[in-house]
């Protein structure tokens, strides 16, 4: 394995700081939605409603936050969003 450059003038430099905080964010954005995501599945195939509404409820900002922040793509947001939304409504 090769090892890594160093980076020699100022703004490569600034730029790899800031690729790093950037990665820790987008990082800890996306375990977030995944932790949300989780908790509405998890509700859905216990089969509460209420609990999948509420939960449902608190995954959306989290969703939107990432759509919003570039860390995951709209698309996939409203795609998610909409088939959850409809296995809620499914149950009884």
């Amino acid at each position: 394995m090769a090892a890594k450059k160093v980076k020699r003038n100022p703004s490569a430099r600034k730029a790899a700081r800031q690729a790093l905080r950037r990665n820790a964010v987008n990082t800890a954005r996306e375990t977030a939605i995944k932790s949300e995501l989780k908790k509405v599945e998890t509700a859905i195939a216990a089969g509460n409603k209420s609990a999948a509404q509420a939960a449902f409820k608190a995954a959306q900002p989290v969703l939107m936050r990432g759509t919003n922040s570039g860390t995951v793509h709209k698309n996939m947001v409203a795609r998610k969003l909409s088939r959850l939304s409809a296995r809620i409504k499914a149950l009884a």
